[in-house]
């Protein structure tokens, strides 16, 4: 397979944020070529498969042997289509990375830092499409604030079973930067983005979208688990909306002492993407209670809870949904 190879610096290795400020300083965008994902779940999977599309070569899968195995195996369907994907394991370290999408579970994330070590070059930019609001911080103190785009994925539907995986809508990648230093890697990445056919979106502000997201997935993830229901639910069923809406309302909350911009009228924004998602569709969360797999309750309910601690906002709901899903987690095993 093709990879790209690791470049050393005449003078050795220099720290990621020198190579950053100089291309600032003389306006050198830096072009991506090669995308690695560490994550083939259903959103590394939907990804990958668009940038598979553009060009085979420009994607690589990040994933230790039994998985590897598994994957050539099976084979990787994506909308009724094969996908035979370059892969890397993690002790691989003759390749380096121009961008790195981080598609992980929540409980996966330490595991999945260790595992791009090898691939981090002094120019490498990573995004982590976990949902939340804190995985791009436990980024930053592994590899540096300075590489590291605030990032999510909104309007996707895309369901995995085993190797297979579908979705009829890809949604939009919504990432951005509030540091204006780091303004020069989204304009690498939308270019990038550009030449892939990615759907994406560069807010002006995009903590407040991260928090707006955050809260979105507060309430329809652990709803729909603790439902068992499907988007159509949510779009039909006034009752299941009102829970949604009670469980994101304690995110405006906290938002309101945290100093973002968010507000109730956000919760309807919920909605309306809601209503255009395939009624069959799932949430990444009623489809890991369904699976037996470990959920992301930690990421949302729990995060809900320290941060209500933290600023003195009651946090009933999610202290019930909380619970709720624990149950759940352990009846299943």
């Amino acid at each position: 397979m093709s990879l790209q190879k690791s470049v050393s610096s005449p003078q050795g290795r220099i720290s990621a944020s020198t190579v950053f400020m100089r291309a600032k300083k003389f306006n050198i965008m830096k072009k991506i070529d090669k995308v690695y994902i560490s994550g083939l779940g259903a959103i590394g999977g939907a990804y990958g498969s668009i940038f598979y599309k553009h060009d085979p070569e420009s994607v690589v899968v990040i994933a230790d042997k039994q998985r590897i195995a598994n994957y050539q195996e099976k084979g990787i369907v994506i909308n009724n289509n094969i996908y035979q994907f370059n892969y890397l394991h993690p002790k691989e370290n003759n390749y380096k990375a121009d961008l790195i999408l981080i598609a992980v579970k929540y409980h996966q994330l330490e595991q999945a830092l260790k595992d791009i070590k090898n691939f981090i070059a002094d120019d490498t930019i990573i995004l982590s499409l976990l949902n939340g609001i804190t995985s791009e911080e436990i980024i930053a103190k592994e590899y540096g604030e300075e590489r590291v785009l605030h990032s999510f994925v909104v309007g996707i539907d895309a369901v995995r079973e085993d190797t297979r995986i579908n979705f009829s809508s890809i949604g939009k990648l919504f990432f951005g930067t509030n540091d204006p230093n780091r303004q020069i890697l989204v304009d690498a990445v939308k270019d990038f983005f550009d030449r892939a056919g990615v759907p994406y979106v560069i807010p002006e502000d995009i903590m407040r979208e991260l928090w707006w997201k955050f809260m979105m997935n507060v309430g329809v993830n652990q709803v729909s688990a603790i439902l068992n229901a499907g988007y159509g639910v949510f779009q039909s069923i006034q009752e299941a909306r009102d829970l949604m809406e009670a469980a994101s309302m304690e995110v405006v909350y906290i938002a309101e002492r945290a100093g973002i911009d968010l507000r109730r009228d956000d919760i309807l924004k919920c909605f309306e993407i809601i209503n255009k998602l395939s009624a069959s569709g799932e949430t990444s969360m009623l489809q890991d209670i369904k699976a037996g797999r470990k959920t992301e309750v930690e990421m949302f309910s729990e995060t809900v809870i320290e941060l209500g601690k933290k600023y003195n906002i009651n946090t009933p709901v999610n202290n019930i949904l909380l619970k709720m899903i624990k149950t759940l987690e352990q009846m299943n095993g």
